[in-house]
């Protein structure tokens, strides 16, 4: 689904990923995990168009996406949520959910300006598909509700039905958890299975143990810029460089 091929990343005079490269298997979970500075949001950052790489490229199906923008990425079916959740604070939940949805309208301005029924159709059409989407991630009840007023879990979850709107082929999460309590971390590993349940490949970068090593089927390790180990949870977990990597021992 998505190759890394020898990326190199330098910034001044730091390496922030030297050669890194893997493959993530279409409708499998991946995790990305690293200490801190190892290069993981680097790493996503070049592979959504945010970053320029210094060496290296990403192929998606096949195709060189390599420096390609955010927005063309997304029209070939790639997306990406943060670790700082983006929002608009003062839509509804709903209309930040069809505000995605938008992306893919058909109506021109003259239609939209003049209210013609082919818009007004879609307009429904989008606004069912967002309720959809938030009975999906389980926040159908919050559709009325200001954006910024949620609580952050939930905003973690708005986000996440926002990125399912452009109908994504392959999700990147960086740091999904970060900010969740244990049940709402565990909310959310059930989410992120259900979401490659229906077919989306998942790539998450994340610092919770737990949940990767649960939800995961396969983990790449980072650190200090270099991909230190690849494969399953189980085989990262008795990884003594990986161990090493963690817990400071030689």
């Amino acid at each position: 689904m998505l190759e890394v091929q020898g990326v190199t990343c330098v910034f001044g005079g730091l390496t922030a990923l030297d050669d890194v490269s893997f493959t993530v298997r279409a409708g499998e979970i991946t995790g990305v995990i690293g200490p801190n500075g190892a290069g993981k949001t680097t790493l996503f950052n070049i592979i959504t168009g945010i970053y320029a790489r210094t060496a290296g490229r990403i192929v998606l199906e096949g195709r060189d996406i390599s420096g390609l923008p955010p927005e063309r990425l997304t029209r070939l079916g790639l997306v990406r949520t943060f670790q700082n959740i983006e929002l608009f604070g003062q839509m509804t939940v709903l209309e930040n959910v069809m505000v995605g949805l938008h992306t893919r309208s058909r109506s021109g301005f003259f239609a939209c300006a003049c209210k013609l029924p082919q818009h007004l159709a879609e307009e429904r059409r989008i606004r069912a598909q967002a309720t959809e989407l938030l009975e999906f991630v389980g926040i159908p009840d919050l559709a009325d509700t200001v954006a910024s007023n949620l609580p952050f879990g939930k905003g973690r979850l708005l986000e996440i039905a926002r990125a399912l709107a452009v109908k994504p082929r392959i999700m990147l999460m960086d740091e999904p958890a970060a900010g969740l309590n244990s049940r709402e971390t565990w909310q959310l590993g059930e989410l992120i299975r259900k979401i490659r349940d229906t077919g989306v490949t998942v790539v998450l970068v994340e610092h919770d143990m737990e949940l990767v090593m649960d939800i995961c089927d396969a983990i790449v390790v980072l650190n200090l810029g270099r991909k230190l180990a690849e494969g399953t949870p189980r085989q990262i977990q008795e990884n003594s460089e990986v161990i090493a990597a963690y817990l400071g021992e030689g």
